[in-house]
């Protein structure tokens, strides 16, 4: 009888710690190709100016259970600002705006990852452009993960934030309803097991 409440309470505790075990955080290399940076800026108030950067590159960890052990980290080839238009291009990687030739690179470091929602999230960091670095957050949300026709997990993510022009030394007068800058990110990642 003693050896069966012995055996019976072992069974018991290890079910219990595999209950409530928890997962290890995926760690995902972003998919560039399904992946996008690309930002939204007024043009005089009347319109808008959108575009985008080609080349970047990036990782992050997801933690599903504790959202605050995951991470990102993006680094952005500043060259690769695309507006759809060559002249307003070199305009925007001269020293009149990114300076690209004195800062080639944009990036982005997590601290902190927040659940304040249902597949929603906050995502601060740093963010360092145009030779200045800021803390940042970002508003993200979870649109979604599994298996691929050709066998690999993926997951994917959105976010928005706006960012001040002149916060980030950048102040070249573009009008008052140009101050600032919405970015939208859609990220796609690919598991690494």
């Amino acid at each position: 009888m003693r050896h069966l409440l012995t055996s019976s309470a072992t069974a018991l505790a290890l079910a219990v710690t595999m209950s409530t075990a928890h997962a290890e955080p995926e760690h995902y290399n972003l998919d560039t190709e399904h992946s996008f940076i690309q930002f939204k800026i007024s043009h005089l108030g009347f319109s808008w100016l959108v575009g985008r950067f080609n080349d970047f590159e990036g990782e992050f960890t997801y933690d599903p259970d504790e959202p605050a052990n995951s991470e990102v980290n993006v680094t952005v080839q500043t060259q690769s600002i695309d507006s759809n238009h060559s002249e307003r291009d070199r305009h925007l990687r001269d020293d009149d705006f990114l300076d690209v030739s004195e800062y080639p690179e944009a990036r982005f470091v997590s601290t902190d990852f927040e659940r304040t929602g249902e597949g929603e999230y906050t995502l601060n960091g740093e963010l360092t452009l145009h030779g200045t670095t800021r803390p940042i957050s970002i508003d993200v949300t979870h649109v979604g993960a599994g298996e691929d026709p050709w066998g690999e997990y993926r997951r994917g993510f959105e976010g928005t934030v706006t960012l001040t022009r002149a916060d980030f030394g950048i102040d070249y007068d573009l009008g008052e309803e140009a101050e600032e800058v919405e970015m939208y990110l859609s990220v796609e990642g690919i598991r690494q097991d």
